[in-house]
């Protein structure tokens, strides 16, 4: 499975954001599918995920009520809604692939990851 993230770009606080994550391969609505983010000098850190049925979904604190994932498998795309963004939530933005059917919070559970793409809030 191959994966391109892409929609980062730079956006005023309270404002939003549409990461789109696109697959290669037969198999990808066989995985779960995660994304973390990463920012200067920050450890890569858990954001959301959602399974491969799009049944389950998963939000760290810090993004609940804020950030929606989803999934659209025919397309082989998963998508990440950012609104009221705020100027913690700037990091680089990977999703990843992995199997399994727990531990969705854990970066080792991926397998396949995507490129990255820079999102930057202003104040």
């Amino acid at each position: 499975v191959q994966l391109q993230a892409s929609g980062g770009g730079l956006v005023q606080s309270g404002g939003s954001l549409r990461l789109s994550c696109a697959a290669s391969g037969r198999t990808f609505s066989s995985y779960a599918v995660g994304w973390f983010r990463q920012a200067p000098g920050k450890e890569r850190e858990f954001v959301t995920a959602i399974n491969w049925s799009a049944y389950s979904t998963y939000y760290a604190d810090s993004v609940k009520g804020r950030f929606t994932i989803s999934r659209d498998n025919a397309k082989k795309t998963v998508y990440l809604q950012m609104n009221s963004l705020k100027p913690e939530d700037t990091a680089v933005y990977y999703c990843a692939a992995g199997s399994g059917y727990s531990d969705y919070q854990i970066p080792l559970k991926y397998a396949y990851w995507g490129q990255g793409t820079q999102v930057t809030v202003s104040s």
